[in-house]
């Protein structure tokens, strides 16, 4: 199918030229007999010409650009010396002019072909620089890159494209080594901290199994204990399963929205049996944004925030809720009167699975503040925290309002 378009592509072409050489012959005053037998001559040579190019296509199909282009400017100087040497046949052109006008086609011809030999040689050093590029890329070299070619449009056009997938390539590649990197973290990570409480809840079964424990108050003290145990486990595999979530893009445009001060309420409420057993005060200061409208999914980030405040907040310090509006963003910030975090740890507080110096290391996966992280930047805003040893930490969150 597609030989017969550029066949049929051909001829209207041809037939084209043919035309304008009648127009031609009428602008110069010449009669309808003239005309005819003009068209004698132009006819079969149209005919000729046609074949020839239809034959040097066929031919030319697995050439070299070097050789295409040197064929079409021989091919065209041909068929000029042709239809002059009919001329001369047919006396419309005295030897003489046919002799000098053959000579400057000669002479075309030497530059044309030239000038065809020059525009392949470059355009064929661009065609093969992007084969090269592309053989690098499939190999693996991500780093390769084409290039400008100044080979004309076109090939810019595609070295452009050829470049920026690679470009995407290599990004993409990127991402798949950093979540390769954070899957193998998490295996590390929660095998380490699930073995605590499973050991912990093994030891306590078998110890009621075996009646090694028998007294009621053993049992209750053993019962407690696993409770914890089971209530640890828990928050980490909900940490876990929201973490994925979000790696998957599952927070989308939310249409429901909740009160801050239902959502500071909610957290207080789930750290509140910690705070109490150290004897923290929690005070919230929401300076009148009570009523503020905002995701519902702030209270996992702001119970995460209060959950690693109190964990690292000694007995009979105080952990502050605060808000406040700034333009068209709402800030709610944790703060505690705690150890603090070093400088050094402040940067990487909110990477998965970090642990800072012994002295915060706690139970969980180190996955709340991380958490927390990916919710509020999915939600359009960002997190930040800071820090004095010794004196305490401060994060706070801001979202659009």
């Amino acid at each position: 199918m597609r030989g017969w378009r550029a066949f049929a592509l051909l001829a209207v072409v041809a037939a084209l030229g043919a035309l304008g050489t009648f127009l031609v012959a009428a602008g110069t005053g010449m009669g309808g007999s003239e005309i005819l037998h003009l068209a004698a001559y132009v006819v079969p040579a149209l005919v000729v010409t046609v074949a020839a190019m239809w034959v040097a296509g066929r031919v030319l199909a697995g050439a070299s650009l070097a050789q295409r282009f040197v064929a079409v400017g021989a091919l065209g100087a041909a068929v000029a010396l042709a239809n002059l040497w009919v001329l001369s046949q047919q006396m419309f052109v005295d030897d003489h002019d046919a002799t000098l006008l053959s000579v400057l086609l000669l002479y075309s011809v030497g530059a044309g072909v030239g000038a065809a030999v020059v525009t392949a040689r470059s355009s064929a050093e661009a065609v093969g620089r992007l084969t090269a590029t592309a053989r690098a890329l499939g190999a693996g070299n991500l780093d390769t890159r084409a290039g400008p070619l100044a080979a004309g449009p076109e090939l810019d056009m595609l070295a452009a494209t050829l470049d920026d997938m690679a470009e995407r390539l290599q990004a993409a590649q990127e991402r798949e080594r950093a979540a390769e990197a954070t899957r193998k973290d998490l295996v590390t990570a929660v095998s380490h901290d699930l073995r605590t409480p499973l050991a912990s809840l093994r030891a306590m079964v078998e110890a009621i199994d075996e009646d090694v424990v028998r007294d009621r108050e053993s049992m209750r003290r053993y019962a407690g204990e696993m409770r914890g145990s089971v209530l640890q486990l828990g928050a980490m595999i909900d940490d876990l399963f929201e973490l994925v979530q979000l790696d998957a893009g599952a927070i989308e445009a939310e249409t429901r929205r909740a009160r801050l001060g239902e959502i500071v309420s909610s957290a207080v409420a789930a750290v509140q049996p910690q705070a109490e057993e150290k004897r923290l005060a929690l005070v919230a200061e929401l300076n009148g944004q009570d009523e503020a409208p905002c995701s519902p999914r702030l209270v996992r980030v702001v119970q995460n925030l209060l959950v690693n405040a109190v964990r690292h907040t000694p007995t009979d310090g105080t952990v502050r809720i605060e808000a406040r509006r700034e333009a068209d963003l709402l800030e709610v910030a944790v703060a505690d009167t705690g150890e603090g975090i070093a400088p050094q740890d402040l940067d990487r507080v909110f990477e998965p699975f970090f642990r800072a110096d012994p002295a915060r290391q706690g139970a969980g996966a180190g996955l709340g503040l991380a958490l927390a992280k990916r919710i509020v930047e999915a939600l359009g805003g960002e997190i930040s925290a800071e820090s004095e040893p010794t004196r305490g930490s401060r994060f706070a969150l801001r979202v659009p309002s």
